[in-house]
């Protein structure tokens, strides 16, 4: 089972710079993202991080990658099913560029 996202940033006609992948609550296992840059020319940009919503208000979040340059054409695999077993309280969002356009697939273990 896959998740799959055309993500453009304000800039290039997108309706937001944060794309949520999973929600809070959502458990699942990862065992594979990749994120490609889509652009014929641009380097992207990209910061991949989970969140939880809590009733009290006050997040927490955590960066697994920080402001990652992608060059235009390229791809970023990342496998490490330890690092991307998702957790039931935070949600997966990415963030890129007001001007980026990646695509993002999820690989989710059956």
């Amino acid at each position: 089972m896959g998740l799959y996202y055309n993500a453009k940033g304000l800039g290039a006609g997108g309706t937001s710079n944060t794309i949520e992948l999973l929600k809070p609550k959502d458990s699942s296992i990862i065992s594979s993202i990749n994120i490609a840059n889509v652009h014929a020319s641009a380097t992207a940009t990209v910061t991949l991080f989970i969140q939880n919503d809590p009733e009290s208000g006050s997040t927490n979040t955590y960066k697994i990658l920080e402001t990652v340059n992608i060059p235009a054409k390229t791809s970023l695999l990342l496998e490490n099913k330890n690092m991307l077993n998702h957790h039931f309280d935070f949600g997966l969002y990415a963030e890129i560029g007001n001007t980026d356009t990646i695509d993002i697939l999820i690989s989710k273990q059956k």
